[in-house]
């Protein structure tokens, strides 16, 4: 199941808004055959190790993380093509969360008089594949809300200096992340004071980049900005309000970059009702990585799942340097946001506190 679960992860980005699944067919204790859903639309993982298989698989057993599809979806399912190849036993370590076919699978496998066993590395398998249970129960994104921040909790000096602040290390594990989730979000201010492109890189020079998406209410975004240029990338999404300017949205329209409009209160988009329209493009996850303003803006409508906080050993100071959640924030510390299952890691000098808002 382990081998299963590495598998899964080679197509890490590239199977939204499927699940990440591999598979492993084992024959006299020997593993004969492995395969894995490499993209959305080609053969899921099961299909795929069956293909590869180079010898009779009556009376062998399959590894998979995910429970077997018993649906015609883009593919037949998986668990019809198990059944034929003469699979005996199937070990699976988690349940398709899709309600409109959870235990389906099962089903059919015993029903042909496959021996099923479930749970084996069950929490390592939901972990990896939170964002598919996320947009599958409940038809929104995964939302990942990610700081770099100071010691004394800055993301920028009191000029609005920003680079860098986490280090080498910390910039390419949310490289890393950017390739694993559909869409990175940020707010109008970020673009204008920071330009940014965010694209993801990688070492190895080939990667899936993210759409983009920006929140802008009134469209104030520069023609010129790095983020409109919709060259090789996954897409642009400005997020905005009615009110644009209808010369400004129609201009943007002409270059390809999808508009949104969602108005909310006082002026500003209205983020539950964005999730809502990102859901029915099949975005099935979000990385926030906008400024104060945006952060709390996402906070108080309850979008976020996840947090990740990248903290440098490095003070700054500044009474008026930017902070990573900003608005009015609350009154009493027993009201504060509480993050459950944390989780600590160590990039070289900076620290990273992972942990959830809500789960699945």
């Amino acid at each position: 199941m382990k081998k299963a679960l590495q598998l899964a992860k080679k197509a890490w980005g590239r199977t939204n808004p499927n699940p990440l699944v591999g598979a492993v067919i084992v024959k006299n204790g020997q593993v004969i055959a492995e395969g894995f859903h490499k993209a959305l639309g080609q053969d899921h993982a099961e299909r795929d190790a069956i293909k590869k298989a180079n010898q009779e698989l009556l009376g062998s057993t399959l590894y998979v993380n995910l429970e077997p599809c018993s649906h015609y979806g883009r593919t037949p399912p998986c668990a019809e093509a198990i059944t034929k190849a003469g699979i005996a036993e199937v070990v699976i370590a988690m349940e398709d969360p899709n309600p409109k076919v959870s235990g389906r699978g099962i089903q059919m496998l015993q029903e042909a008089g496959i021996k099923v066993t479930m749970g084996v590395l069950g929490e390592e398998a939901r972990k990896m594949n939170e964002i598919f249970i996320k947009y599958i129960t409940r038809k929104e994104p995964f939302v990942i809300l990610k700081v770099a921040t100071t010691l004394d909790g800055k993301i920028a000096s009191y000029t609005g200096d920003s680079k860098w602040i986490s280090g080498e290390g910390s910039r390419k594990y949310v490289h890393h992340i950017r390739e694993r989730v559909a869409a990175i979000m940020v707010g109008i201010n970020t673009v204008l004071r920071d330009n940014p492109l965010l694209t993801a890189r990688n070492e190895a020079g080939e990667c899936k980049n993210p759409i983009r998406i920006i929140v802008d209410s009134r469209g104030r975004i520069p023609d010129d900005s790095r983020v409109l240029d919709t060259n090789g990338s996954a897409g642009v999404i400005l997020a905005t309000t009615s009110k644009i300017a209808e010369a400004k949205e129609k201009m943007l329209m002409t270059r390809g970059i999808s508009v949104i409009k969602a108005d909310g209160p006082d002026g500003r988009v209205d983020l539950v009702q964005l999730m809502a329209e990102l859901s029915k493009r099949e975005i099935d996850s979000v990385l926030l990585e906008g400024g104060g303003t945006l952060n709390a803006a996402a906070l108080e409508a309850g979008i976020v799942d996840k947090v990740m906080f990248f903290i440098a050993p490095k003070i700054i100071g500044g009474a008026k340097a930017l902070t990573p959640v900003e608005g009015a924030g609350r009154e009493f510390i027993k009201d504060a946001t509480v993050l459950k299952d944390i989780t600590v890691h160590k990039f070289a000098g900076d620290l990273l506190i992972e942990g959830y808002i809500r789960t699945v």
